[in-house]
């Protein structure tokens, strides 16, 4: 997908066209664009241009063997993607399309899947279950700090008190760390609601009155304890009980999180990375604190956006069935 017209592009203009998406979408995108061009091939169709009665049949299939809307609609970004690298008009526009997309959402459409919030006290047995002693079989050698359970700590508070995405959290860096009298401030140069970085995003990590349930003090452990002085701040840890010079990626991020709670005796199945942003929203509402105080924590850019966060836990709250008296 290097030609935009006819002209080849120049290796810097490829660059520059690589990081018109993130890297995840991309590469998203990609493997959305080798199975439409599979399913062509099997089905005796032209994937570029793509036909829209191409693209109907297609999206038509995957509804029936039942993908998800929200799938079948990154698979429609896809193509459209792709057409537009390649200067063609966009197919997925087309009435036909368009007919049948309306009614495969109509038809197959669900709420999104959301993540269980990870909060406390459910978040307390999870920090307490991280391990801090690491021990060696090789006799005579003394047991050190456990330098996983350390980040993951770090990762844990973190995530949660500054309700960061995995690739905020995978992109943090200690560049990015600054101290303030009440705590430290993050500045996220990009998220995913400021692609391009032209509004800096800046979140607090307040201090914590439990040192053991502190954010700072749980960052500034980590960070002493793997000789961390710049470039990403949460990375892997080898079996030698060492950090790696390389980031953490969003997946393994996610990983971690499922790890540390199956850890604690909780089933994961249901959580994910976005259980610490989750948590933080659903925690905050509990504690009393208004949607504006929490947006301003979340960055969300409209308060609406919080409604998707209600949960079960919410819907008790100052509910007239509750006072039926019945």
């Amino acid at each position: 997908m290097r030609l935009l017209d006819d002209v080849p592009l120049t290796e810097d203009e490829a660059q520059y066209v690589d990081a018109a998406r993130a890297a995840n979408t991309v590469r998203g995108y990609r493997s959305d664009w080798r199975e439409f061009t599979s399913w062509c091939g099997h089905h005796g169709h032209q994937p570029l241009p793509a036909a829209p009665a191409a693209i109907t049949g297609y999206l038509t299939e995957l509804a029936q063997a039942g993908a998800k809307v929200g799938t079948m609609s990154r698979r429609i970004s896809a193509l459209k993607f792709a057409h537009q690298l390649r200067n063609l008009p966009d197919p997925t526009g087309h009435a036909r399309v368009v007919a049948v997309w309306e009614g495969i959402r109509r038809t197959h459409g669900a709420p999104v899947e959301q993540s269980t919030p990870l909060m406390p006290p459910d978040l307390f047995d999870v920090l307490d279950a991280c391990p801090t002693t690491k021990t060696w079989k090789t006799p005579g050698r003394p047991a050190e700090p456990d330098l996983a359970g350390t980040r993951d700590r770090a990762l844990l508070l973190v995530g949660f008190v500054a309700a960061l995405r995995r690739s905020e959290l995978a992109a943090l860096a200690v560049e990015d760390i600054d101290d303030h009298p009440n705590g430290l401030v993050l500045t996220l140069p990009r998220s995913k609601t400021n692609q391009t970085g032209e509004e800096t995003e800046l979140v607090v990590l307040p201090r914590a009155a439990n040192r053991d349930r502190c954010p700072v003090t749980a960052l500034q452990q980590w960070l002493s304890l793997a000789g961390i002085v710049q470039g990403p701040v949460f990375r892997g840890v080898g079996k030698n009980n060492r950090a790696s010079t390389t980031a953490l990626n969003p997946g393994s991020i996610n990983a971690l999180v499922q790890a540390a709670i199956t850890r604690a005796g909780l089933d994961a199945t249901t959580y994910s990375a976005h259980s610490l942003r989750a948590g933080f929203v659903t925690y905050a509402h509990l504690r009393g604190a208004s949607d504006r105080a929490i947006a301003h924590q979340t960055r969300h850019r409209s308060l609406a956006t919080l409604g998707t966060y209600v949960r079960v836990q919410q819907a008790w709250t100052d509910n007239a069935a509750t006072q039926l008296g019945l």
